[in-house]
This record gives structure tokens, C-alpha cells and sequence, in this order.
């Protein structure tokens, strides 16, 4: 993956991901009008840092999605860095590092002119946030949502991820959705295997094949593609969204 991709989002909120680890993605938002910068999940100290001081030394503010490691490993490290608080869910305070702002649904988070709402989107972990800005749109929903696919359920049950996806496919059309990880070529490979007739899902797989054969990333994703192709959204109840989530955690 290219080390520093072109930011997508020119409008209020400059958005970018930075690729840490094997497959993660930690994304750096700025408000444009106040310069205000955030970074969300920076598991990777090191390459956080070096991405916020090429682009000028500022961090506002740290948000965290759910507790691993590979979401919050650094976030300790890169707040003290740039004397940032650190934002997360309450209720997993005792697994997150330190908080600053301990975070509950419905509440917002602030960065310079524009502002963000929590919502709970427990499933992959039972204390999973996401976070959405409107004026953007822009969602950044961790290892809830992922473009053509959704979390592994470790702690969470069908039902929790169901209410979960039903909460984010509310947002509006044309939200970028931000998530933590690079897997949308499996994913898209999968989703094809279910559902084979869904011309949408062939168009994006054809192009998710273009992406990675470039390097270029596959992420952000708009909402109303995800609608169209992501078999998670398109489950039309809870039986259905768990034989489908069986089905990937088996599927080579």
C-alpha cells in the first residue's frame, strides 16, 4: 500500500487513511476552516506520527472505535506526542488506554468548526463505537462496517451487528464510510459467492481488483455502494445476516 495516499474528501473535512500494520487503516481528519486534525484507531505509533508531523505537527484530538490492539496500540504514545485527549466508549474504559472524554451514544465530539456523533455499533466487540460527522458526510465505523463485508462477531451476537448495520445504513447516501482494514478484495470475493447476480457487486469487484493490482486503496467507500452490493446491508433480517457471517468466517 502507497505510504501516504491522496486525501478523497476536498470539502469541510479533509480526510485520509494511513496504512499501519499488515491491513489496517488508522484515518486523519482535519476541519479545513479551523485546521483542527484528529486521527482515529492509531495502532501504529510510529507511522501516525511521521504522517502528522510531514503535515505540520497538529493532533486535536484521538478517537478510538473498540479496544484491540490493533486499533489502540499506540494511541497512548501519539496523544502524548502531541498533547491530544484521547476519546471512547465508556463502557470500555477499563480496556481502552486512558481517556480524557469517555464517550456514550448520542454524545458528540468536537474538532475545531465541525462536530461528530457517537453511535453505539456493538458486534465485533461489545463496546464498539462509530463515529459520524455530517458535515462530510464522513463515517468512520472501525471493524463494524467494512466495504463489502462486516466484523467477525468475537464478543457480539447476529442480532447486535444486525441493529448495528441497520443504525449505519440509516446515514446518508453519499457517506464515506472510513473503516479499520484493507480487506475488501476477500471480502469482494465472498460477497460474490452468495450473491452472484448482483450486477452492482460485479462492478465493484472488477474495480476492487483494479484498486489492489495498483496498490491504491480500496477505502473510503460511499454508503450508497455499500447498499447496493454489501450482502451484510442486504440481509434482509438476523437469520440471515449470521448464515452469512457463518459462511465467511469459514470461507477460503
Amino acid at each position: 500500500m502507497p505510504a501516504s495516499p491522496p486525501s478523497p474528501t476536498p470539502g469541510p473535512l479533509d480526510v485520509s487513511p494511513i496504512p499501519i500494520l499488515s491491513d489496517n487503516y488508522a484515518w486523519r481528519l482535519r476541519d479545513n476552516r479551523s485546521g483542527a486534525v484528529a486521527v482515529v484507531d492509531p495502532a501504529d505509533a510510529g507511522a501516525v506520527i511521521a504522517r502528522l508531523e510531514r503535515e505540520g505537527g497538529r493532533l486535536d484530538l484521538v478517537l478510538l472505535t473498540h479496544h484491540h490492539d490493533d486499533h489502540v496500540a499506540g494511541a497512548l504514545e501519539v496523544a502524548r506526542r502531541f498533547g491530544a485527549p484521547i476519546a471512547g466508549a465508556a463502557a470500555d474504559r477499563h480496556r481502552l488506554p486512558p481517556l480524557d472524554l469517555a464517550l456514550q451514544e448520542g454524545d458528540r465530539v468536537f474538532l475545531g468548526d465541525t462536530s461528530g456523533v457517537v453511535i453505539d455499533t456493538p458486534g465485533h466487540t461489545r463496546g464498539h463505537v462509530s463515529f459520524f460527522f455530517g458535515d462530510g458526510p464522513v463515517l468512520f465505523c472501525g471493524d463494524t462496517l467494512f466495504s463489502l463485508g462486516c466484523g467477525r462477531l468475537l464478543e457480539g451476537t447476529p442480532e447486535e451487528m444486525f441493529g448495528s448495520l441497520r443504525k449505519l445504513s440509516a446515514l446518508p447516501d453519499d457517506t464515506l464510510v472510513c473503516c479499520g482494514h484493507e480487506y475488501t478484495d476477500s471480502n469482494a470475493r465472498f460477497a460474490l459467492s452468495v450473491l452472484p447476480d448482483n450486477a452492482a457487486l460485479r462492478e465493484r469487484a472488477a474495480e476492487v481488483a483494479t484498486q489492489r493490482a495498483s496498490g491504491t486503496p480500496t477505502v473510503p467507500t460511499r454508503l450508497v455502494a455499500e447498499r447496493a452490493a454489501n450482502p451484510f446491508l442486504l440481509a434482509p433480517d438476523i437469520p440471515s445476516l449470521a448464515a452469512f457471517r457463518s459462511r465467511k468466517d469459514s470461507f477460503r
